[in-house]
């Protein structure tokens, strides 16, 4: 048995009818309708709009065309009266195309929310309906689709830095410190991810959280802190000190942020008393140097003496052992050292009264005035 193609099937339907035009088709039957009444009886062209003589035709069924037209338009209204557009033969209908349609779109569903490609530096935070279900690694990972579960990426990798004051240093940032002065600081904190769960579901704004708690740790060190350690060599205690108090508040909340460091970029007085506070640290810069010099003095002094009575110690230990002999040269020692600055007369012999001119053996010293070499001393006691 051999089976014809559905639209030869069809073309076969279609000849197998005996074509009438919609004036009659004239063949053998028209010698017996008689007369030339111009209704199509005298076997000429009918009137299409008039009544056959034999009137309508009841129950007549669709016409070969109208079961093509319709057969072509899926079924729809029956007689061929139904809307749609014909399609041709061998098409899917529209049920069928409908269908693949929503086949696709389920399709691209399922790839853009079951497929998740996390990058080498991200975390992805899985929930099930909400509820937290893991933690997955970079690489293409698959999870349940959408609604049913969802992935947050969040980048564990990236040092996040806050400035302060917001504006990058612009305006004034003022606190109080531990001597009742007010001292101006602009610094940053650096901070990453340490545990993306907690970071996801334990804090709403990560950034204002850490922003806030960076505020309330450096004022509560500050207000502990003088005024010139702040502004001097006190800076890296005080980064130290605020990076800790910022790392234990933080840990209380199981915020998952690590704070990687604080550094103070710049600590000064207001503006407003710039110029005093200039003139002050001049002063305190001049006294310190006042200070410097008299501790070098003192400590000048203080080596000399040291030195005088190192070396008595050592004439000590020779008097101690042969007292006479060392009373005796330092008696040398005295006399030597006060007879080398005065006029000397030496007189030998007993019973002998020299004569002494002591106008002429007065010598000036190199410290005695000048009148005192030009006017001679009076001689008393006469012709002796």
């Amino acid at each position: 048995m051999t089976t014809l193609p559905r639209w030869l099937q069809r073309f076969t339907i279609l000849q197998s009818d005996n074509p009438k035009g919609p004036w009659g088709g004239g063949g053998p039957d028209k010698a017996g309708s008689g007369g030339g009444s111009g209704d199509g009886n005298d076997g000429g062209p009918r009137n299409p709009w008039s009544v056959p003589p034999q009137g309508r035709p009841r129950g007549a069924g669709p016409s070969a065309l109208d079961e093509f037209l319709r057969r072509a338009r899926g079924g729809g209204g029956g007689n061929g009266s139904g809307g749609g557009r014909p399609h041709l033969p061998g098409t899917p209908n529209a049920r069928t195309l409908w269908m693949i349609g929503v086949g696709l779109i389920v399709l691209v569903w399922l790839v853009f929310t079951s497929f998740h490609a996390i990058g080498p530096q991200q975390r992805g935070v899985v929930t099930y309906l909400g509820r937290y279900a893991g933690t997955i690694e970079p690489g293409i990972r698959l999870t349940p689709p959408a609604p049913f579960a969802s992935v947050t990426k969040v980048d564990v990798r990236k040092i996040n830095t806050e400035t302060f004051p917001a504006d990058g240093g612009g305006g004034e940032n003022l606190m109080l410190t531990a001597d009742q002065n007010i001292v101006d600081l602009n610094y940053s904190v650096r901070w990453d991810i340490s545990n993306p769960q907690d970071y996801a579901f334990q804090i709403a704004k990560p950034v204002e959280t850490v922003r806030a708690t960076a505020e309330s740790a450096m004022r509560a060190v500050i207000a502990t802190t003088a005024l010139d350690d702040a502004i001097g060599s006190g800076r890296n205690a005080i980064e130290l000190r605020v990076q800790d108090t910022m790392q234990q508040i933080l840990d209380s909340y199981n915020a998952g942020i690590r704070i990687q460091g604080v550094a103070i970029k710049q600590a000064a007085p207001p503006s407003q008393v710039m110029d005093d506070f200039k003139s002050v640290s001049a002063a305190q810069q001049e006294a310190q140097g006042m200070t410097n010099q008299a501790r070098g003095y003192a400590q000048q002094v203080l080596a000399h003496a040291q030195g005088e009575a190192a070396a008595f110690d050592k004439v000590y230990e020779q008097y101690k052992l042969a007292p006479d002999v060392t009373r005796r040269r330092m008696y040398y020692e005295t006399m030597e050292a006060v007879l080398a600055k005065t006029d000397k007369t030496i007189v030998e012999g007993s019973g002998v009264v020299p004569y002494l001119p002591l106008s002429g053996t007065a010598r000036r010293l190199p410290d005695a005035p000048a009148a005192a070499a030009t006017t001679p001393a009076p001689v008393q006691g006469g012709g002796q």
